[in-house]
């Protein structure tokens, strides 16, 4: 009979163990293609001391570089971004983070705002790069549930073999190399780009039927709002420089007029771009949506000096880990 149990938990353990190896096999491990999917579960490595934190989507991870801003400023800041990351899912990320650590000021960019859950822009393939690498917790059930598309299943993030069992006949080395390690994809959060490809022709303004932000955006606006009050946060609210997609006059007297209403500073930096140096023939990886490195480091260097003289942070030049963190950083630039 001892035997008889003994034999069966044998049996279920290695079962287990070898369900989860496969599990941990097929899903796709972000570490030298789609390095998008790494850059949320990157955090959880970091010291949890950022007085700025940063969430939106790829205007934030691709533009703001915390390494820049600790060079010129002494301040510690790192990005939560994510592709396409939603106005929920930044909630999410926030309450998340606020578990962690407790920052002095939250960044969020408001480009999200255009999307409510009806957009074509929601789909499962952005979701996973968000979601996936998180780790488990009350705000990553949140997110799965908010962000789920009618094809999705809350079952499939749990067990992602029921998502990728198909992959088996696509597994490359990489998924054999990054088993059980992971690959440093981004610095703080920000993913360097050092190509160029500069703004040829501006686009067409088109005319939209609505301009008005959904109310269910807004719903979420109003959490995050909360949420950074609730814990003595100052939340600013920007628009990343880009020339396309087109940051409408509409969208910007909306932001404008709920950022007076909630008392939250807005920064439109689409409108400052002469004032930062941009230049979009050279500052531009991919025809004016995000800036490269020479673009980004332009922007981190202009807006830490407006973090660093309206939110009362902490000098913190010439800190250990960040100075070897910034060492690394420009070696790393320098051979990109």
């Amino acid at each position: 009979m001892i035997k008889n149990i003994l034999k069966t938990i044998i049996i279920l353990i290695i079962f287990i163990m070898l369900f989860t190896l496969l599990n941990m096999l097929l899903q796709p491990k972000y570490a030298t293609t789609l390095v998008e999917g790494s850059m949320i579960s990157e955090y959880y490595k970091e010291p949890k001391d950022h007085e700025v934190i940063f969430i939106g989507d790829c205007e934030v991870y691709a533009n703001f570089s915390p390494m820049v801003m600790y060079e010129e400023e002494g301040i510690k800041a790192y990005v939560r971004g994510s592709s396409q990351q939603m106005i929920w899912q930044s909630y999410c990320i926030l309450k998340e983070t606020l578990k962690y650590e407790m920052p002095k000021v939250v960044v969020l960019n408001v480009n999200s705002m255009r999307y409510d859950k009806n957009s074509d822009k929601v789909s499962e393939a952005y979701n996973r790069l968000t979601i996936d690498n998180m780790k488990w917790s009350k705000e990553k059930i949140e997110i799965i549930k908010e962000s789920m598309t009618d094809e999705e299943t809350f079952i499939s993030y749990v067990f992602p073999i029921l998502r990728y069992h198909s992959r088996y006949d696509e597994l490359t080395s990489e998924d054999f190399e990054y088993l059980f390690k992971d690959n440093q994809v981004t610095y703080n959060g920000f993913l360097i780009n050092k190509n160029v490809k500069g703004v040829t022709n501006l686009p067409t303004k088109r005319k939209l039927a609505n301009y008005k932000f959904s109310k269910e955006c807004y719903e979420y606006l109003d959490k995050i709002t909360k949420l950074c009050k609730e814990n003595n946060i100052k939340l600013v609210l920007i628009k990343a420089p880009s020339v396309y997609p087109y940051w409408y006059d509409e969208y910007d007297s909306q932001m404008k007029e709920y950022a007076e209403n909630h008392n939250i500073d807005y920064y439109n930096l689409v409108k400052e771009a002469e004032n930062i140096g941009l230049d979009y023939s050279q500052d531009t990886y991919d025809g004016g949506l995000h800036l490269n490195l020479q673009g980004a480091t332009k922007l981190s260097k202009y807006f830490s000096k407006i973090l660093a003289e309206k939110y009362n942070l902490t000098d913190y030049s010439e800190d250990k880990v960040y100075d070897e963190k910034l060492k690394e950083y420009n070696e790393e630039i320098c051979t990109y």
